[in-house]
């Protein structure tokens, strides 16, 4: 007995069992509750119904486009995020300040807005529209408007994720791989880049978790046209308006299952990182 009470070890902080408690009783409420009807919504559906569902083609079409494009926009935004917070965190330019901000407003933007303004901007009447109209690019009502719209919306997750890692990354690291001869491309790979990996990888799953599910910047500029430029989610707003409430269900557990999926597999690659830099 004395054993074992010696290895258990009380928390300095205490107030775990309430803690606990309440966040499995406010998790159950808000999520699990939430997607256990939405699961059971399906059981209205044979199996052969929901086959059938989700692999029309239009259904397909609209899953295609947005995980496709979510994964593009996510890909895309860790590449020049990744510059972004680079730019700010190290280097100092007049302006520097500003744009840290711009990026912080954009978690405060309405998507509503957010698509209006990109579809005024990219309209063949629009100020970058009209000059790419005559060299044959449209990008409005396309689902190149959709992969900007997703850029967009996703570009802050990305600098907001990886920007506080910068920030406490010491530059006399660099500065010591410098005196020690490596080069410029030596340093990020190994010194670097390990160290940021972990949280490159949180902003892509948060960017591409916000981009599967977006509706308000898309609609606008996406043109959503049937088998061309429509998304899943807005194949569910019109399956609801149909009242084939079991039909929309049936879409939206493929979309939660899938970027369940996804998401599982970047929080394990994130673990594994993270297990992996402590080791170095």
């Amino acid at each position: 007995m004395g054993s074992r009470r010696s290895s258990r070890r009380r928390s300095v902080i205490p107030g775990f069992g309430i803690t606990l408690g309440i966040t499995i009783t406010w998790l159950s409420l808000i999520v699990l509750i939430t997607l256990a009807a939405l699961f059971l919504k399906t059981t209205e559906l044979t199996f052969e119904r929901f086959l059938m569902i989700v692999t029309e083609a239009r259904a397909l079409h609209a899953l295609k486009m947005s995980f496709g494009l979510a994964l593009a926009a996510a890909a895309v935004n860790l590449v020049f995020g990744l510059a972004v917070v680079w730019a700010i965190v190290r280097y100092e330019f007049p302006g520097r300040r500003l744009f840290d901000a711009i990026v912080d407003i954009l978690f405060a933007l309405p998507t509503a807005v957010a698509g209006i303004a990109l579809t005024n901007l990219y309209a063949e009447n629009g100020w970058i529209g009209r000059l790419l109209a005559p060299l044959g690019i449209q990008v409005a009502f396309t689902p190149l408007g959709i992969f900007v719209a997703l850029v967009f919306i996703g570009l802050q997750f990305v600098v907001g994720t990886v920007q506080p890692v910068i920030e406490d990354l010491d530059a006399e690291l660099e500065e010591a791989s410098a005196t020690l001869g490596a080069s410029r491309w030596t340093t990020i790979r190994r010194v670097i880049f390990p160290v940021i990996f972990p949280a490159l990888l949180t902003g892509f799953a948060l960017a591409f978790a916000r981009a599967v599910g977006e509706y308000g910047s898309v609609i606008f500029i996406a043109g959503n046209l049937p088998n061309v430029s429509e998304i899943a989610p807005l194949l569910i707003v019109i399956r609801l308006e149909e009242f084939r409430y079991a039909d929309a269900t049936a879409i939206a557990s493929v979309m939660l299952v899938a970027s369940f999926a996804i998401l599982l597999v970047i929080n394990l690659l994130q673990r594994w990182s993270e297990q992996r830099t402590g080791k170095l």
